[in-house]
C-alpha cells in the first residue's frame, strides 16, 4: 500500500467509502462487517462514513454505528485509521436527500457522530454540501469552532466549487486539508477544483470515481464500456489481467498526488480489488492510451 498526505497525516492512496453498507440494497451485517475487515486487512486506513448513510426510514448514524462496531471487533490495532465523517445532509422518508447547513444543526451532528464513533475526538469532519438557504461562511464557521473546542481534529468540504475552497482556506486556515467531490473517468467536471486543490496542498478525494467503468470478464469476450470513449480502460485491464475498476484508480492516482480516491463496495472481493489499485503504477504508454 502507497500512502499520501493529507494535512499532517499518511493515509492509504486509496480509501474506502463505506456507504453501500448502509443505504438501499445494503449487505447484511456479517458481510458488511466482512467487508470493512477486508479493507483494513488491505492497508486502507481511510474510511469514510457520513451521519446520513442510512435507509430512508431509518436512523441517522447507521454508517457511523457500523464502522464503529467494525474497528472494535477488527481484532488489530486501528490506531491508525482515520474515520472521515461528514455532517449536513439527511435522508427523506421518500429516499431523497436533504441539506441543513445551520451551524447549530451542524454542531448537533458532529457532536453525536463523535458519540456513535466512540472516540474521543472526529478525525476528519466534513461539511457534506453546501446549503443554499445557508450563508457558507456560517456554516465554515461552525467547522471552525468545532475544531477549536476539540470535537473535531481536522476539517474537510465536499461538492465545493472553486470560490467555496479559497473562502473556506480563508476562514479554516491549517484546520482545512481535504476537499470530497465527484470525479471519475466519466465525470470530470471538478478539473478546476482538483487543480486548485493541488496549489493549496488540500487532498482530493473523489466520490464515486469508478462512474462510467462497467465490469466485465478479463478474457475480454464480452467487455463493452458504459461509455465508449472509455473502452480504453478496459484494454489496459485485459493485457495486465486486473479489473477496468483497478485501472481507473490508478489512472485517478496518476492524475495529481494530491488525489486519494474513496471507492465504495459491499463485497470483501471490491474493497479488496480496489486497494490494490495503490500499488498498480502505469506506463507512460498506458496512461496515453486512456482518455
Amino acid at each position: 500500500m502507497r500512502y499520501r498526505a493529507l494535512g499532517d497525516l499518511k493515509v492509504s492512496a486509496i480509501g474506502y467509502g463505506a456507504m453501500p453498507l448502509s443505504i438501499e440494497g445494503r449487505p447484511d451485517e456479517a458481510r458488511a462487517l466482512a467487508t470493512v475487515h477486508a479493507a483494513l486487512d488491505a492497508g486502507v486506513t481511510l474510511l469514510d462514513t457520513a451521519d446520513s448513510y442510512y435507509a430512508p426510514g431509518g436512523e441517522p448514524g447507521h454508517n457511523e454505528l457500523l464502522l464503529a462496531r467494525a474497528l472494535v471487533s477488527y481484532g488489530r490495532p486501528t490506531d491508525h485509521v482515520l474515520v472521515a465523517t461528514k455532517g449536513g445532509r439527511g435522508r427523506t422518508d421518500d429516499g431523497d436527500w436533504s441539506v441543513d447547513g445551520r451551524p447549530e444543526h451542524l454542531k448537533r451532528a458532529a457532536k453525536a457522530s463523535l458519540r456513535r464513533l466512540g472516540t474521543d475526538a472526529i478525525g476528519l469532519y466534513q461539511l457534506h454540501k453546501p446549503d443554499p438557504a445557508v450563508p457558507y461562511a456560517d456554516s465554515l464557521g461552525a467547522l471552525r469552532e468545532l475544531t477549536d473546542e476539540g470535537t473535531v481534529r481536522l476539517v474537510g468540504i465536499s461538492n465545493a466549487d472553486t470560490e467555496q475552497i479559497l473562502l473556506a482556506r480563508d476562514i479554516l486556515g491549517e484546520r482545512l486539508v481535504s476537499v470530497q467531490n465527484r470525479y471519475s473517468p466519466a465525470v470530470r467536471d471538478a478539473e478546476p477544483e482538483l487543480r486548485l486543490t493541488a496549489e493549496l496542498g488540500l487532498a482530493f478525494l473523489p466520490w464515486s470515481p469508478l462512474g462510467g467503468i462497467s465490469r466485465s470478464s478479463l478474457d475480454g469476450a464480452s467487455a463493452v464500456a458504459a461509455d465508449p470513449a472509455h473502452q480504453a480502460f478496459h484494454t489496459v485491464a485485459r493485457e495486465r489481467g486486473v479489473s477496468p475498476q483497478r485501472i481507473a484508480l490508478a489512472w485517478l492516482l496518476a492524475r495529481s498526488p494530491n488525489v486519494v480516491p474513496i471507492p465504495g463496495g459491499s463485497r470483501p472481493e471490491s474493497v479488496r480489488d480496489s486497494a490494490a489499485a495503490a500499488d498498480l503504477v502505469l506506463s507512460d504508454e498506458e496512461r496515453a492510451l486512456l482518455p
